[in-house]
């Protein structure tokens, strides 16, 4: 047998199917490009919706259901009403348990608990509390740089965008956030370096109500005792 002259058939046998092959892989390499660009963005489309909504208010209230869990171990869940104003400016009033209050005036964080009439001050730069990185909802938003790692996925009533805290300074590792076709955050899930978790769920939101600053200065009550800690975080339930 001439193998001279069979090596040309046999070479012409295989180019189809060499062709098909890289054809194949040209194809797979350009719908994974697709997809990688699709999901980025999307990631940017839900980010940019998001800013755009609370870039653009000044004051926001909504109510709340707040839920509190430690090593897998859940606290009663706790409602009321928060009240943002920009520049820092936070309102948390409870209506379970009542007399439970949470305000920062832009420069300082309060824990007011009527059942042990009992305040605890820290400056809202130092805070290790979970609910203050709510207050980047009114500040001048860039999530880009508060967060990083995003990622995005169907949600009921909305798609959820994931993140990473931006450093490991950050008293959360991860955050969680149900955004509704308007852009408006539904549900806020924060996840502590403590293995703890913080829940939200939003109701009732109003963008731009009539709100003073007084409702963000806090007067201590006759009779309550003061602490000064540059730490009362989350474990303070």
């Amino acid at each position: 047998m001439d193998y001279r002259a069979a090596f040309p058939l046999i070479q012409r046998r295989q180019t189809p199917v060499r062709l098909f092959n890289v054809s194949r892989l040209l194809l797979m390499m350009a719908l994974i490009g697709s997809s990688v660009v699709l999901a980025e963005t999307a990631t940017d489309a839900l980010i940019k919706q998001v800013q755009e909504r609370y870039n653009g208010a000044r004051t926001l209230s909504v109510d709340f259901t707040e839920n509190y869990s430690i090593e897998g171990h859940p606290r009663p869940p706790e409602t009321g009403t928060l009240t943002l104003r920009k520049q820092g400016k936070m309102r948390w009033d409870y209506s379970r348990p009542e007399g439970k209050l949470f305000v920062s005036d832009g420069k300082n964080v309060y824990l007011y608990t009527a059942r042990d009439n009992r305040v605890e001050k820290v400056p809202l730069k130092d805070t290790e509390d979970m609910r203050a990185p709510l207050a980047f909802l009114l500040g001048r938003l860039d999530m880009k740089k508060e967060f990083r790692d995003f990622r995005v996925r169907p949600g009921e009533g909305g798609t959820w965008l994931d993140a990473d805290a931006k450093n490991d300074r950050m008293p959360y590792e991860k955050v969680e956030m149900l955004i509704a076709s308007d852009g408006s955050v539904r549900q806020l899930k924060v996840a502590g370096r403590d293995d703890s978790l913080l829940a939200f769920s939003f109701n009732n939101e109003k963008l731009n109500p009539r709100i003073g600053d007084q409702l963000f200065h806090f007067a201590v009550p006759a009779g309550a005792e003061v602490v000064n800690s540059m730490d009362f975080g989350s474990g303070e339930k």
